[in-house]
């Protein structure tokens, strides 16, 4: 007997393993091993989109997702590289002045040199924040309110802390100077909502944190309103039984958050992936917010009326009559809900 596959081996990171996989869309994982596989080569998004059947968006998506989870970091001496982080080790120095990530470097490949929007400023300031050594939470620990926070914590999460862990609570707890009960319930919710990333809750405390979320009841009031945002989609696809799994939280935050969709027009696409496909896909419905984000359709109004336009009949111009044998052709009219439905199928 031979085996067939010879050994050429890709190592995939413990951590990431452990603390970045299980919160991460399924296809944004396969995105970072290609890129882990293609490390010291240089490869951009159609490259990536054809290998993996996906399209440049989902490619691009992918790409910010991981930058801004830390998980891809600079690109060093002129080659594109995926490079995994642990809080853990040593801080580097700062990239040089005109090297961007590799997410960037891609994007800028892709798209000839024009570079996508930076990360959010919640991410950013996660990237420059202070990192405490072992001396500074042994000082801490001896406060007993960040101790009892540091407990909880542990109870929510249902493992022993890590020390990027503690030290993610302590820059909350001591740098930013966030409450231990607004802490908690940053903890509880994503927990509740199976984020139980620690980048992900620290990303969701900085958010909160710029938002002047201070207090407890203002947190509550501000998940309570996105519960409701989410319980709508459900609602929309027929979805009563169950809560929305990681991917699918994903999605609604893009479509909420990242995106800044009414409720009105993220149930309106919802409806409309219903009417296509006849069955729930929170690809599909990705796929009509998509398009109207990129055309700056934000009301329903202003969707009627793209639509309208692009089905109006092109004017006849004034002082012609009849047709003429050389533009005797209808214009083009194009379906945007069609033509998703086409590449779905």
């Amino acid at each position: 007997m031979k085996n067939q596959f010879e050994i050429h081996a890709t190592l995939v990171a413990d951590e990431f393993i452990d603390t970045y996989m299980a919160s991460a869309n399924g296809e944004y994982v396969k995105v970072y091993l290609y890129i882990l596989r293609h490390q010291n080569e240089n490869v951009d998004l159609p490259s990536i989109a054809d290998a993996l059947n996906h399209t440049e968006a989902d490619v691009r998506r992918a790409l910010a997702y991981w930058e801004k989870m830390g998980v891809l970091g600079e690109r060093g001496d002129g080659t594109d590289r995926a490079r995994r982080e642990s809080a853990a080790a040593v801080p580097e120095a700062p990239a040089a002045e005109g090297r961007g990530s590799f997410a960037g470097a891609v994007q800028e490949n892709a798209s000839g040199g024009k570079r996508e929007p930076s990360p959010q400023p919640a991410v950013a300031a996660a990237e420059k924040r202070k990192n405490y050594g072992k001396a500074e939470l042994d000082r801490l620990q001896r406060d007993g309110e960040f101790s009892q926070l540091l407990y909880v914590a542990g109870q929510y999460m249902g493992r022993l802390l890590k020390p990027q862990d503690a030290d993610m609570l302590a820059y909350l707890y001591d740098g930013l100077h966030m409450s231990c009960d607004v802490i908690e319930y940053v903890i509880e919710y994503c927990v509740q909502n199976r984020h139980n990333s620690i980048r992900y809750m620290e990303k969701v405390a900085l958010n909160w944190h710029e938002k002047g979320i201070d207090t407890v009841d203002k947190a509550k009031a501000w998940t309570e309103h996105f519960n409701q945002d989410a319980f709508a989609v459900m609602k929309a696809f027929g979805i009563n039984d169950r809560r929305p799994g990681n991917t699918e939280w994903d999605a609604i935050e893009r479509w909420y958050k990242t995106w800044g969709f009414s409720r009105q027009m993220v149930v309106e696409a919802c409806n409309r992936t219903m009417e296509a496909i006849h069955k729930p896909s929170f690809q599909y419905a990705d796929r009509i917010l998509e398009e109207w984000h990129k055309n700056g359709l934000r009301t329903l109004e202003e969707v009627a009326g793209a639509e309208s336009m692009r089905r109006k009949p092109a004017a006849a111009k004034p002082g012609r009559r009849g047709g003429n044998q050389f533009r005797n052709f209808e214009e083009r009219q194009t379906d945007y809900d069609a033509m998703i439905l086409e590449q779905w199928q």
